[in-house]
């Protein structure tokens, strides 16, 4: 799973990285350490913009962090719709449309996972999770693969804008070899030349959309342990993603 990431580029370096043609400045976020489900988050998509004609613009937006199906009666079942599984992320109610017609990427550093060692015999207390960070080796962007979602409040009207909420998730995977040890689960990072296909809103096959969900390449990532302040999403600051020595590493980790 993907609980937690670093988002640190600003709004301006997104825009030209991703190629990004329509943005609007009052959507701009501080820089984020310790982004956590619900909060908002910078999303490069594609869909028409009224100002400029029928065609799909790619933009970057600010979402909010945890999927609210268009159905759902509440916003607060977005809490736990933070990822979605690329092996059933095309037949699940609360994705399926989604998938075939509004995807996006989510701009990051890198994420962050917990490792529980197991308990040893004769041990009074359980070993202490251990966080790491885990970010491209070159320092290189990441990009999540990640759907979004229109919500409505229908006790407000149609034309108000307090009335709409949208919101998005991050498709995971099965985590490489490396990474498996920390988490069975890893976000989807979706490689440069992938970029185009999945933001494609002509693309509307569920099968050939499948294509797109392998896995990276193996061996691209590392494996930094950092220290146990990132589990309080109060703390922000680059200082979350230093290396630090674990207290407890379990031999048979690596």
């Amino acid at each position: 799973m993907c609980g937690r990431y670093a988002s640190s580029r600003k709004p301006e370096d997104l825009v030209e990285l991703f190629e990004v043609k329509s943005w609007g400045t009052q959507e701009t976020l501080d820089v984020d350490y310790n982004v956590a489900p619900t909060k908002g988050v910078y999303a490069v998509l594609e869909r028409p913009v009224r100002e400029l004609g029928p065609d799909p613009v790619r933009q970057l937006k600010v979402l909010r962090w945890g999927l609210v199906p268009s159905w759902a009666k509440d916003p607060s079942v977005g809490v736990k719709m933070f990822n979605a599984r690329a092996e059933t992320v095309h037949e699940k109610p609360a994705y399926r449309r989604a998938f075939t017609t509004r995807r996006c990427l989510l701009p990051a550093d890198g994420y962050f996972e917990w490792h529980t060692p197991e308990k040893e015999p004769g041990m009074k207390k359980a070993p202490k999770k251990q966080p790491y960070f885990v970010t491209p080796k070159d320092g290189s962007e990441v990009a999540f693969a990640g759907l979004y979602e229109f919500w409505r409040d229908r006790h407000l009207p149609e034309d108000d804008p307090a009335a709409w909420l949208t919101t998005c998730t991050i498709i995971t995977v099965a985590a490489e070899p490396e990474l498996e040890q920390v988490h069975p689960r890893m976000p989807l990072i979706l490689p440069r030349d992938r970029w185009d296909d999945w933001l494609d809103r002509s693309s509307t096959d569920p099968d050939e959309l499948q294509a797109l969900l392998a896995p990276p390449t193996p061996g691209l990532m590392e494996l930094r342990p950092v220290g146990a302040a990132v589990g309080n999403f109060r703390n922000n600051g680059p200082e979350l993603l230093e290396r630090v020595e674990p207290e407890e590493l379990v031999e048979t980790l690596f």
